[in-house]
């Protein structure tokens, strides 16, 4: 089958690595900065996107300075609602049926918001998403590395607050290199212990033994990115083993020199292995990028065939944080659509 745009565009998706903060769009991003007198590198939607897309970052550090200009936009409960509401329905448009959100609310009380309040707001834009879109959602609350431990186990205690309440895993992210997750592993195992799941960034801007370290001292249950496992076979085998996914981000991967080239991106190697990888945007702003275009770029640059996709986009369902009964539900119905599809193709 001719695999197109427009075909890998109906495909129905699961997006689960995503940060709201890396996902404005330029037009909003221009209202919440006029609102708040705020300067920024452009006053175009055009040219804003240009300046905010990562292209000339030379590592990871570099790719997370742009989240500087977005965070300063969004200290205010009704910005964090409204962005949500917009990553939702931007994911919505291209036939994601369940998104997960990722962000850390500690990042957001700069203007003196409340913790709790930054956790709301942003539920009530998913919520509102949901009822209107009828796409599903999920949200998760980041740790972060390059900070105190004492404040990802604050975080982790705010996720436990929220269990059932909308918020359906706790990750850590931020600067890898030097900062080790194994020194958050207090805050990993106060959500652990409430039966709440978890995923880390790791093995972007750090080797295998930052994703060791996330599988083995903080018991994480996937893993965000995952690029450099290749490094330790062994360890490559234990994830294949026990079905552990990884959340792979070609594009930003790209961005931040984790890997020379979207051909040379181990994506390949994986999926040939036989382990669970799914496809994600990270940042649709700061990448440049939709669900649909990686989705492409696995097509284009790694020659995923129509039923390699397929298979991709069946793992992201089946790697959800989401209950059992609501995967099968998704699964059955991802069967169904896809006939269509393919009927329609002729």
């Amino acid at each position: 089958m001719d695999v197109t745009y427009d075909l890998i565009h109906a495909l129905p998706k699961a997006e689960l690595h995503v940060h709201l903060d890396g996902s404005l769009r330029p037009s909003t991003m221009i209202e919440l900065a006029d609102t708040l007198s705020l300067p920024l590198p452009a006053e175009d939607p055009d040219e804003l996107a240009a300046a905010m897309k990562a292209e000339d970052a030379e590592n990871l550090e570099e790719y997370l300075a742009r989240f500087d200009i977005t965070l300063s936009l969004l200290q205010h409960a009704d910005a964090l609602e409204r962005v949500a509401y917009e990553l939702a329905e931007d994911n919505a448009r291209e036939n994601v049926w369940y998104v997960e959100v990722r962000y850390s609310p500690i990042l957001h009380t700069r203007k003196g918001l409340p913790l709790t309040e930054t956790v709301e707001a942003p539920l009530r834009g998913l919520r509102r998403a949901e009822a209107d879109l009828g796409i599903r959602t999920g949200l998760i609350i980041c740790g972060i590395r390059n900070m105190d431990p004492g404040t990802s186990r604050d975080l982790a205690d705010l996720t436990v607050a929220y269990k059932h309440r909308g918020v359906v895993a706790f990750d850590l992210a931020g600067a890898e290199y030097n900062y080790p997750a194994k020194k958050h592993r207090d805050a990993f195992f106060t959500v652990i212990n409430k039966n709440i799941a978890t995923t880390i960034h790791a093995g972007e801007a750090y080797g295998a033994e930052s994703i060791h370290q996330a599988l083995h001292y903080c018991r994480a249950n996937r893993i965000g990115h995952g690029t450099r496992l290749y490094e330790d076979p062994d360890l490559m085998t234990y994830v294949d083993d026990f079905r552990i996914p990884l959340e792979i981000c070609l594009t930003s991967n790209v961005q931040t020199r984790a890997v020379e080239s979207y051909e040379r991106h181990p994506l390949r190697q994986y999926f040939d292995r036989g382990l669970v990888v799914t496809l994600n945007t990270d940042n649709r702003l700061i990448s440049g990028t939709s669900l649909t275009e990686e989705y492409g770029k696995a097509h284009r640059h790694q020659a995923f065939t129509w039923a390699e996709l397929k298979d991709l986009a069946r793992m992201g369902f089946e790697s959800a944080f989401l209950r059992r009964p609501e995967k099968l539900e998704f699964l059955t119905r991802l069967e169904d659509e896809i006939e269509v599809l393919e009927r329609s193709q002729g």
